[in-house]
């Protein structure tokens, strides 16, 4: 970019700059020194021909001119465990402390779409997370916390229809218009197939559900998320920075199509579609790996989907620290693991962040655990300088050469995926490669390359096979109780006889109907919520009619 087009992008951004609103903050180092709100050169620089300015196309830079200067992102820490009342007290906690939204971590026969009395759920219940059984769990898990005025993000993706008509059923208990709901629900199940392996039916079965839910979302609750696209499990599962880039948005790409497919408006439903990243311990590759992401999005969206408009363009992303480069080895050594990690993902251009906790590697989190995680994100924030300036890193010749080249691996991966496919959208490409378990044997090598490097030394971890003395005392965890399993099945028991079991079986037959038709399976399951219809019976009556589905073997 020559002087004129480098002096005619930086007054473009001073428009956009003085527009956006701004905090009432300190904006100098800790020495007094006043620091500009940007930094970039002010004659020719050919980087800025890619790169582009903070706010503006292509995003590299960050979706707002002011970066974090008009507002941080949000401290949105993971809790869930043992039942709905006990995960309600951590979140008022967290909450309390400072914490800007929830995020829910629901336990495995939750994640599965199971009851807690059903014998599947044997010794699991409670134990990754909180158990919801029906919407009376929902009611418990949000009881004093205002859902109109809270944000609330939800983990979960093979039952996170039903999940979801639980939480608006609860929001309308405490009176809150669910049109004026904000939040975000996983429910991206291309994940699962790839990474997680947590689905209840075939993918189809699955995709008509969430292009319904897409549906209503855009109808009825606006400013609700229904999708948010996760490469955190992709990465968790051994794959690299570039597999979990490229899958990611390859998945975004498909619930792009989705939508367009059931003739919604892009400029509507993609606004509604976030994103949620990993951010692993290499400190650079992490900063390069987010730029690439907004990128790419807004590129594909602009000149693949026709997305015209900026909010359409945005790529929005929640991140959370690597959980898997936490040591049982010396566990105080994962706060510093983390703090590295949440400044790579700030670094980055983040909009919202999870701190995992030091002891999560051995168990759920404890209370003093939880609280050090969530103070690591306000020192960052509040101690460090780094929301002072829109990309601090922006300009690096290494975090640009690392930012193109996560780009260009990206690319080859979409390349590929798309020529799997039988008609050349991403679409086909995902669930052919589904089918062949391609991205699972892709993610395995990764894993199995790395892991192989760490037996033999060449990668190094502190505690594991490097500086491996210690001084360490045993750590107090969170243990859950055998008690909270038989107390949970016995609460279920009652609230089966309490309810009304004509109108259950009513609402789940009306659900199966609506099922065998092109009609909106929301409204019905949400009807099944309000009965009290538990998640086992809604899952169940629906696998009845779609069926369940078998991961095809690899070798």
């Amino acid at each position: 970019m020559d002087e004129a087009g480098t002096q005619a992008g930086r007054e473009r951004w001073a428009k956009r700059f003085a527009a956006a609103p701004g905090r009432d903050a300190d904006f100098s180092t800790l020495s007094g020194v006043e620091v500009e709100p940007l930094y970039g050169p002010d004659g020719a620089d050919d980087r800025f021909e890619r790169i582009g300015w903070p706010g503006e196309f292509p995003y590299t830079r960050g979706l707002h001119a002011n970066g974090y200067r008009g507002r941080p992102w949000t401290i949105r820490q993971f809790a869930g465990f043992g039942n709905a009342t006990q995960t309600n007290e951590r979140y008022k906690m967290i909450l309390g402390a400072g914490g800007g939204g929830l995020s829910v971590a629901f336990d495995m026969p939750t994640l599965m779409g199971r009851d807690s009395d059903d014998p599947r759920s044997l010794g699991e219940v409670g134990h990754c997370g909180v158990a919801i059984d029906s919407a009376a769990d929902m009611d418990a898990l949000f009881a004093g916390i205002p859902l109109g005025e809270t944000t609330t993000s939800m983990t979960i993706s093979g039952p996170a229809v039903p999940v979801f008509c639980m939480y608006l059923v609860a929001a309308q208990r405490q009176g809150v218009d669910i049109g004026t709901l904000n939040g975000t629900l996983q429910t991206d199940i291309f994940k699962e197939y790839i990474a997680q392996k947590e689905w209840l039916f075939p993918p189809e079965p699955h995709l008509r559900l969430i292009g319904d839910l897409m549906e209503y979302c855009a109808a009825k609750i606006p400013a609700y998320k229904p999708l948010s696209v996760s490469g955190y499990h992709i990465r968790e599962a051994g794959s690299t920075a570039a597999q979990e880039l490229a899958f990611t948005l390859a998945d975004g790409f498909g619930y792009v199509e989705l939508g367009l497919s059931r003739g919604l408006d892009i400029e509507t439903f993609a606004p509604g579609l976030s994103f949620f990243f990993d951010s692993h311990i290499d400190f650079f590759e992490e900063i390069a790996k987010f730029r690439a992401a907004r990128r790419i999005w807004a590129r594909w969206m602009r000149d693949v989907y026709g997305a015209k408009t900026a909010k359409a363009q945005w790529l929005r992303f929640h991140t959370q620290t690597a959980g898997v480069s936490l040591t049982a080895q010396q566990p105080q050594n994962n706060v510093v693991r983390t703090a590295v990690e949440a400044l790579a993902a700030v670094l980055g251009g983040t909009n919202s962040l999870h701190t995992n906790a030091l002891d999560e590697v051995l168990a759920l989190p404890s209370e003093n655990a939880a609280q050090t995680a969530l103070r690591t994100q306000q020192v960052i924030m509040e101690e460090t300088g780094v929301v002072n300036v829109a990309d601090p890193l922006g300009g690096s010749w290494y975090v640009e050469a690392l930012t193109d080249e996560m780009e260009r691996q990206a690319e080859e991966i979409f390349t590929r995926i798309r020529d799997m496919g039988s008609d050349g959208t991403m679409t086909s490409g995902l669930l052919r490669g589904i089918e062949d378990g391609w991205f699972s044997a892709e993610i395995a090598d990764s894993a199995f390359e790395y892991q192989q490097k760490l037996e033999k030394g060449d990668k190094k971890v502190v505690g594991v096979n490097v500086h491996t003395s210690s001084i360490e005392e045993p750590l107090e965890i969170l243990r859950i109780s055998h008690e909270v399993e038989s107390d949970q099945r016995e609460l279920l028991t009652r609230r089966r006889a309490d309810r009304d079991e004509a109108a259950v079986r009513a609402t789940l037959d009306r659900m199966v109907e609506v099922a065998g038709t092109e009609e909106n399976m929301v409204p019905a399951m949400l009807d099944a919520a309000v009965a009290e219809a538990t998640l086992g019976e809604i899952c169940g009556a629906l696998r009845d009619v779609w069926g369940s589905y078998t991961e095809p073997p690899r070798f």
